[in-house]
């Protein structure tokens, strides 16, 4: 009985999930330091084509910075209505930190459209091929996270603000933040360092 007991404690399933959640985090760590590694090594090898200061518009990539971030502050007022135990205010704000979210991958996509239409695409230079792979693989796991931001949105309108919600919750927002911050760095290396 007694051991019975000491199993059950050692196989919380919110501890578990958060654990494994942060080792998730590292090992996405590890695969954008290693992106990041690559562009580093081909930003100048451009074959002959276009640079960063030939292609990058800066005012466009800055409204998308500023999407992204205020998405993030949009989920952070998340959180509080989530210690509030506001289900409307969380489900309010979880809707607008989506559209934000939205907005950013929009601008990315047409960025995207326009560079590729122009016979500026990845298979173009070593440069395009890292800036592609990088900004794509941000931008597929924000799009990732916008598909996980709308299930939960399906979870708290049908099954309330639960324990294993809340959790879920929680570490959206530490994926979400996390993309932040890995963003401000593409910003910076790719597009600040790139246009100047």
């Amino acid at each position: 009985m007694t051991a019975q007991v000491i199993g059950q404690d050692d196989h919380d399933p919110v501890s578990n999930a958060a654990f494994g959640f942060w080792l998730y985090i590292m090992t996405d760590c590890v695969l954008f330091a290693s992106i990041f590694a690559t562009f580093a090594v081909l930003h100048h090898n451009y074959a002959g084509g276009p640079t960063g200061k030939d292609l990058f518009n800066l005012p466009e990539v800055f409204a998308e910075t500023v999407f992204l971030l205020i998405s993030s502050v949009a989920y952070g007022f998340t959180m509080l209505a989530l210690y509030r135990n506001e289900r409307g205010q969380v489900l309010r704000w979880l809707i607008i930190t989506a559209l934000f979210g939205l907005g950013f991958i929009g601008i990315e996509i047409t960025e995207f459209r326009h560079l590729i239409m122009a016979g500026n695409g990845p298979d173009r230079s070593g440069f395009l091929s890292a800036f592609f792979t990088l900004v794509g693989t941000h931008g597929a796991h924000v799009s990732v996270g916008l598909i996980w931001m709308a299930v939960m949105m399906f979870q708290v309108m049908n099954r309330g603000l639960t324990i294993p919600v809340k959790s879920r919750l929680m570490r959206l927002g530490i994926f979400w933040h996390f993309l932040d911050v890995i963003w401000i760095c593409v910003f910076t290396v790719v597009y600040l360092m790139g246009a100047l």
